[in-house]
């Protein structure tokens, strides 16, 4: 790599930083600021950060995870074990500012062989954390964001080169603009005029392929997505109403989730739960998912993707789930900022392409069709 290539090397990672530190979580002085890594591959990105956050005032925690550990831990834990929650990550979950987490991988299938039952009892102990970070979220005293840097494995599962993956990814994030700050706060702006479209509605209506499936939405709030949890972004969510849900959904797009796949997923729900699932590949991993605990057959989320900067499956749902012209719904966990009940270990993201033929209906009236809102 010559002179040349490391110093635009650099001003990118800087420039990702810059959109995390300063826009996702708005770093103040005095915060406690962790900063997770998946592995030492993200060690450009994560030392920008760390900078910026110093340079912010902010206090910086980098926590570097080594890449199978989870595997082992799962294979090798006792029901105990399993349960035991790092009084050290508990106090982080209450106490800290802000979470800045960078997904490296470099291997994205370490869990693929993971006994599935093991992983749904340590899903279920560590519920209360997440659940913690999540109403910490919605009270505003905890901003967090999950962000990924490209590695050999990511691209792999995308089926790209490192460099064909790291191109995408830096446009899916628009970090090839002078000023992707503006450019998120021009996304988040219009969002928030479908978002509060949305509000002033409470029935929404999906048909599709194999699918035709109604929700509540009364009482809930639709929430904008646009880089401040999640970076790359780009979705408008709400959690239903619990026991709204009805009809069919056929999910057409594989089905991701800690490294295992499920495809070709078909629900029938009925006041909310899930009453009949079926998968031509997975079946029985998508069945000990969501039979995890009481809340993992019912709705904790809809939402609908609109980065069109993502157009395919890369087997990465912070990505997958954004795809401009399809929309999610997630089993499990809801979001207590957007009025949700429903409590989980769970949240499994079921991708659904609407490109041909779908629509979307809000009190009876089309809003979407086709991949696209045409309010």
């Amino acid at each position: 790599m010559n002179k040349g290539d490391i110093e635009m090397e650099n001003t990118l990672w800087s420039k990702y930083a810059q959109v995390l530190v300063e826009y996702s979580v708005d770093v103040q002085p005095g915060d406690l600021t962790i900063i997770r890594a998946t592995s030492h591959e993200a060690q450009p990105l994560v030392k920008e950060i760390y900078k910026q956050v110093l340079q912010k005032g902010g206090h910086p925690v980098v926590h570097a995870a080594m890449e199978g550990l989870g595997e082992t831990f799962i294979k090798y834990a006792s029901d105990e074990q399993l349960s035991y929650i790092d009084p050290m990550m508990e106090l982080e979950y209450k106490t800290a500012d802000k979470f800045i987490s960078i997904g490296a991988p470099t291997n994205t299938k370490t869990m693929a062989k993971a006994d599935s039952k093991k992983m749904a009892k340590r899903s279920a102990a560590t519920r209360e954390l997440s659940n913690l970070m999540l109403k910490r979220s919605a009270e505003g005293s905890l901003k967090w964001v999950i962000a990924d840097f490209p590695t050999n494995a990511l691209a792999q599962e995308a089926k790209m080169s490192l460099d064909d993956y790291t191109d995408f990814l830096i446009k899916s994030c628009y970090l090839h603009l002078d000023n992707p700050i503006e450019k998120w706060r021009e996304i988040d702006r219009e969002q928030q005029r479908i978002a509060d479209y949305l509000n002033s509605t409470t029935k929404l209506h999906i048909i599709g392929e194999e699918t035709d499936i109604t929700f509540n939405t009364e009482g809930r709030k639709w929430l904008n997505c646009s880089g401040q949890c999640n970076f790359p972004d780009g979705e408008i969510y709400t959690s239903p109403v619990e026991d709204s849900a009805n009809g069919t959904i056929y999910f057409d797009f594989p089905q991701i989730y800690r490294g295992n796949e499920a495809q070709k997923v078909r629900l029938r729900l009925e006041n909310g739960k899930v009453v009949e699932a079926s998968a031509e590949k997975g079946q029985d991993y998508f069945l000990d998912m969501i039979n995890m605990d009481e809340g993992s057959r019912f709705v904790g989320e809809i939402a609908i993707g609109t980065n069109y900067m993502i157009q395919d499956i890369t087997g990465n749902i912070l990505f997958d789930e954004k795809i401009g012209g399809a929309i999610h719904m997630a089993l499990g966990a809801s979001y207590p900022e957007a009025g949700g009940k429903n409590v989980s270990g769970l949240h499994w993201d079921l991708i659904k392409n609407m490109k041909h033929g779908g629509e979307i209906y809000a009190d009876d009236k089309l809003i979407y069709k086709d991949g696209k809102f045409v309010i």
